[in-house]
């Protein structure tokens, strides 16, 4: 794929390329971002990195739900984070950054950090 473009949206990989509930790791702008696509072909981007376990493995851990919550859970300490906002499901006050995802002619972008919630 190409370099981050001067809109801020980095092409990552297309539609094609990463199958439903899988994770890949990505180098946006500097930053280890964590690319998700669940059952239902939404798609979500977290920090890659997990902060109970202080390491980049977030794209490597399990893709699920529960209830209607998507969900990834860590692969290492297995502390699920939900892919809409990054907030443990298990502990509300740790949070993950969130990244704006959006899909173009079959290419997967991701953009800006979203704006946490207070």
């Amino acid at each position: 794929m190409t370099p981050t473009t001067t809109t801020g949206w980095t092409p990552v990989c297309t539609v094609d390329q990463l199958p439903r509930e899988r994770g890949v790791a990505a180098l946006v702008d500097g930053r280890a971002v964590a690319l998700f696509r669940t059952y239902d072909d939404a798609w979500f981007a977290l920090d890659n990195r997990c902060p109970f376990a202080n390491a980049s493995v977030l794209a490597r851990g399990i893709v699920g739900t529960r209830g209607d919550v998507p969900f990834v859970a860590s692969p290492m300490l297995k502390q699920p984070f939900g892919l809409r906002d990054g907030v443990c499901l298990d502990d509300p006050t740790v949070r993950v950054t969130t990244y704006a995802v959006r899909v173009t002619d079959g290419v997967v972008h991701v953009g800006p950090a979203n704006q946490e919630v207070p």
